[in-house]
């Protein structure tokens, strides 16, 4: 692989990555993943896929069919149906019911993997907060929820809250949750934050100007933490808003940072 003062030659013998989601002006990862394979002497590339969750499923098929295409990180919205186009997928995907990355094998098969909630966990102790015997308010129960609420059970905190819109997703989130670690301590919420010390927003609410905020701003506190997974706005209004609050805040791009070499590792660089 040949860098210039321009940037990265690309040519015929150039692997491609890619980064499946729906839009793509938010997305991060392209710009980390390229300086990993930099730093690792790889002659690969990551660019954007902006796929419509209508045409995902062509899309994949074709995507098979492209012999210089080893992997893709997968993102808002298809973290979830991404999984019925994949041969095989790791055990923590199967037990979030999500994958956010995917290899593409030499023999065809597609490998599905989960790495938001380990990467949020261990962006979480990077920065001095230990999940072991917290209360937790999560907002959301899709992908990135998810994988969040397994990572933190598994991390031993002590409760987890869970709210969002649909009562039926949390339902099936606390069930899942509880069979994961028997004993656990899991609830139904409504966004109050009142009662817990680290409040998490794993839902798309903040990425749109004029989105509702997911958590209930009153009830926050000065003892809590309140962290994101949402990398764009990096201060989101929940943020801003917990800050005005004297709440220290942890910003969703912690998430991405530590699983970036993770995700390159999965994908074969």
């Amino acid at each position: 692989m040949a860098d210039s003062s321009e940037g990265r030659i690309i040519t015929g013998r150039t692997r491609v990555l890619g980064i499946l989601a729906h839009p793509t002006e938010h997305v991060k990862a392209p710009p980390a993943i390229n300086r990993i394979a930099a730093e690792r002497g790889r002659d690969a590339v990551m660019v954007p896929f902006n796929v419509a969750p209508a045409d995902l499923a062509a899309v994949v098929t074709a995507l098979r069919l492209v012999k210089s295409l080893d992997g893709s990180i997968v993102t808002v919205p298809h973290k979830q149906s991404i999984m019925e186009f994949c041969d095989e997928v790791t055990p923590q995907a199967a037990a979030v019911g999500a994958v956010n990355i995917l290899r593409f094998e030499p023999d065809g098969r597609l490998i599905g993997g989960q790495l938001d909630g380990i990467g949020f966990v261990a962006g979480l102790r990077a920065a001095a907060v230990d999940p072991w015997g917290r209360r937790v308010l999560l907002a959301g129960a899709g992908g990135a929820a998810s994988a969040v609420a397994f990572a933190l059970a598994e991390a031993g905190v002590s409760h987890i809250t869970l709210s969002n819109r649909s009562r039926p997703k949390i339902e099936d989130l606390r069930d899942r949750l509880q069979a994961f670690r028997p004993g656990l301590s899991v609830s139904l919420g409504s966004g109050d934050a009142g009662g817990h010390d680290l409040v998490v927003n794993a839902t798309t609410l903040g990425m749109k100007a004029g989105d509702p905020l997911p958590i209930d701003p009153s009830t926050l506190r000065a003892d809590m933490v309140v962290a994101e997974v949402i990398m764009e706005p990096e201060m989101t209004p929940l943020l801003i808003a917990a800050q005005e609050a004297g709440c220290r805040v942890h910003l969703g791009r912690h998430m991405l940072d530590h699983q970036l070499q993770l995700m390159a590792d999965f994908m074969g660089l």
